[in-house]
């Protein structure tokens, strides 16, 4: 994983505006419908994935999914596609919400990313 940049955030369940990952989820979904860039793709149940397959999962972890979008508005070459389509992950810890993804070369899609996220969050 020290290849990758990840961007995570793990907050108080008390410190979101929800309290299941699925309204996260449909939270985040309305922050991709609202971007003037942004296309939805799909939702992806992690969780119930892995469980299917007899995969192995981390006892605290409750719910794990993620919303597929794409920022995609240049295609210079065909390897830009191998870092396409994002996700953003939303896991339930319990007492927790753990949200990650993979950065952006660009830092404006991380920003963005980041920003939606927030949008889930109690902010003083």
């Amino acid at each position: 994983m020290e290849k990758y940049p990840i961007y995570t955030l793990e907050v108080s369940k008390n410190e979101s505006l929800f309290s299941t990952v699925d309204e996260i989820i449909d939270n985040l979904k309305n922050q991709i419908a609202a971007d003037p860039v942004a296309a939805y793709i799909a939702d992806f149940d992690h969780y119930a994935h892995t469980d299917r397959l007899g995969g192995e999962i981390n006892p605290a972890i409750k719910a794990a999914k993620m919303v597929v979008f794409c920022f995609g508005q240049k295609l210079p070459n065909p390897q830009m596609m191998a870092a396409r389509p994002r996700s953003i992950g939303v896991a339930d810890m319990g007492d927790n919400f753990v949200f990650s993804f993979l950065e952006a070369p660009m830092s404006a899609i991380n920003v963005a990313m980041e920003q939606w996220i927030k949008q889930s969050l109690r902010l003083s």
